[in-house]
């Protein structure tokens, strides 16, 4: 497999993350080992999260203060792109692990909270951190529900004020973690009488996986990332506590429209994959793949042709990538946000070409449930079905961002049924309610 030399500039990687990256490179010859069962079974990678637990790995971006590794974002990024080339199901979960470490993290240290804000704050996220790094707790981020993108409209889950917190009913989609994570970071809307729901009135609790009223319902039989285990997620009258929210009334609609890249976290796990897939060819055509015969297929001109071509993907997409999520911040430039809506794009398109690629180039074999690249191709379809940045809407935001003047967005043509209230506004914010 390659190494982190291959494709980074390791002048510009701090050493401690270089010895991460090393090191979960040196794990993931065994993650990949288990990826054939995992996917088969569509069972979740438990033994991978006691090893990645085992290494402090699941607070890489909780700050050092608080017994974390203190990444960046695009740091972070690196982390589970490594992962990905060995497990895709791994990466994707341990990314939503992450987002909750990551929003208490980074949302904490925006410029448009008060001293007020950060007081609020400030217990709340301790309190996860501290889950996360004493009790080595593992968070699920479930935000999709069946029928609507929930960046578009408030979401339909709701939780309503009752004496000692609040009650929470709704349901998630696609809940990632699903009956194998500790705690589920909830997002929800607080209902009020006589007054329509609101983006301003978004909450986010942490709900621990034994609380009365929650259940994990339906089976998990995807086309690709079978091990995530993401069956949906149904609460009624779940009762959360002050001591529960993850965030004070108010915040999460303030600061999330400001983290634009928090919403591209999906991409490093589909960027490693693509890479695995390039690795895999790379051994296959020189006879270097184990339990296989040792037969050298680079005589083949064609053969040739084609992995240069997916170096030349691949190099393409790795370059915009990571300088998107290595300049990734908190209220963010307009060039910053169109190179991250772009490195969005071609990774999860370049991914499923890549994938095609090697299975074309590796021929008949690769078709065998045996080897990895016919998981590898399923898995690297999904991410370009993945909201809130679907490749679809990759296109339209690209399309409007580079035509449109920032004061102009509102009245671009096709935002009438509200599709695009995720786009990225610049300082007035995303959400269509808070303009």
């Amino acid at each position: 497999m390659s190494t982190i030399a291959d494709y980074y500039d390791l002048t510009r990687i701090r050493p401690e993350v270089q010895a991460v990256l090393n090191r979960l490179n040196e794990m993931g010859p065994t993650f990949a080992a288990r990826a054939k069962a995992i996917d088969v079974e569509a069972s979740f990678p438990v033994e991978n999260y006691k090893d990645l637990a085992a290494e402090g790995f699941l607070t890489l971006t909780v700050p050092t203060e608080f017994g974390g590794h203190g990444f960046s974002l695009g740091e972070y990024a690196m982390c589970g792109a490594e992962i990905g080339k060995y497990c895709g199901a791994t990466a994707l979960t341990f990314n939503m692990h992450n987002s909750s470490m990551m929003w208490s993290r980074f949302m904490y240290e925006l410029p448009n909270l008060t001293d007020e804000d950060r007081a609020a704050f400030a217990p709340l996220r301790e309190r996860q951190f501290r889950r996360a790094v004493a009790e080595q707790g593992i968070y699920s981020q479930p935000i999709s529900e069946a029928g609507q993108n929930w960046t578009s409209k408030p979401a339909q889950t709701n939780c309503r004020k009752v004496d000692g917190g609040w009650v929470i009913n709704g349901f998630k989609k696609f809940a990632s973690l699903a009956g194998y994570c500790d705690y589920y970071s909830i997002v929800c809307t607080e209902h009020f009488e006589g007054q329509e729901p609101r983006h301003e009135d978004t909450m986010i609790f942490v709900v621990p996986k034994e609380a009365k009223g929650l259940t994990v319902q339906g089976s998990w039989d995807p086309l690709g990332m079978r091990g995530t285990n993401s069956r949906d997620l149904v609460l009624k009258d779940v009762f959360v506590s002050e001591d529960d929210l993850m965030m004070p009334r108010g915040l999460f609609i303030k600061t999330l429209p400001h983290w634009p890249h928090m919403m591209a976290t999906l991409s490093p796990t589909y960027m490693g994959l693509a890479q695995g897939a390039y690795d895999f060819t790379v051994a296959y055509l020189r006879g270097e793949v184990e339990g296989q015969p040792a037969a050298d297929r680079r005589m083949f001109g064609t053969k040739r042709i084609t992995v240069g071509k997916m170096y030349a993907r691949l190099a393409n997409m790795r370059a915009l990538w990571w300088q998107a999520f290595m300049e990734a911040q908190g209220m963010p430039s307009k060039a910053q946000v169109l190179r991250m809506y772009a490195a969005q794009y071609n990774v999860m398109e370049g991914v499923q070409e890549i994938a095609a690629l090697a299975i074309r180039t590796c021929g008949g074999q690769s078709m065998l449930k045996s080897m990895p690249l016919e998981r590898m191709y399923r898995d690297s379809r999904c991410g370009a079905l993945m909201l809130p940045y679907t490749s679809e809407i990759m296109e339209d935001y690209l399309s409007v961002l580079t035509l449109y003047d920032m004061d102009e967005l509102d009245k671009a043509p096709g935002d009438e049924g509200g599709a695009r209230s995720s786009l990225w506004r610049g300082e007035s914010g995303s959400l269509k309610g808070l303009r």
